[in-house]
């Protein structure tokens, strides 16, 4: 996100966000949490059909802005001051735990399954022929259904 994009969501204005950005630059190195368009990027960002200036203060971009990535927005929360900021960083935190308790259950349902499948093969080894026939009959119908999936020849007006 762009910083002007943040500072509006951080309901403060983007000179103020830089400030505290270059206040603590060392929490913002690398791009893996920030970095600055070129100039290339802002013409492109900034490119309007019409040749003169968009009206208004801010309308036009002076200075390259700040881009932030996912890890620089959440550095950012917990470098800004406002209760916003504080409001916007709980919010990243939750969802945080949220995500760790998700891949959690994810791992232990895929750790189950993995026991599962390994208690069955030893089960059923001497079925291995079974086994092989069901996966050809799997391979049949998928290969039938991409048949069926096909474009079919478009019917209607054509042009030359």
């Amino acid at each position: 996100m762009l910083d002007f994009d943040l500072a509006e969501r951080y309901e403060i204005e983007t000179k103020r966000l830089k400030e505290a950005v270059r206040r603590n630059i060392n929490r913002f190195l690398g791009n893996d949490f920030m970095f600055q368009l070129s100039n290339d990027e802002i013409i492109e960002l900034s490119r309007s059909q019409i040749a003169t200036l968009n009206k208004g203060r801010g309308g036009n971009i002076k200075y390259p802005p700040f881009a932030f990535t996912e890890l620089g927005v959440a550095m950012l929360s917990s470098v800004l001051n406002s209760e916003k900021a504080i409001e916007i960083n709980k919010e990243i935190m939750r969802a945080f735990v949220f995500m760790r308790r998700y891949a959690l259950t994810y791992s232990e349902l895929k750790h189950e399954l993995n026991d599962f499948m390994r208690e069955t093969k030893e089960r059923l080894d001497d079925h291995d022929m079974k086994f092989e026939a069901i996966f050809k009959l799997f391979d049949e119908f998928i290969e039938q259904k991409q048949e069926l999936e096909k474009p079919r020849k478009q019917i209607g007006f054509k042009q030359k």
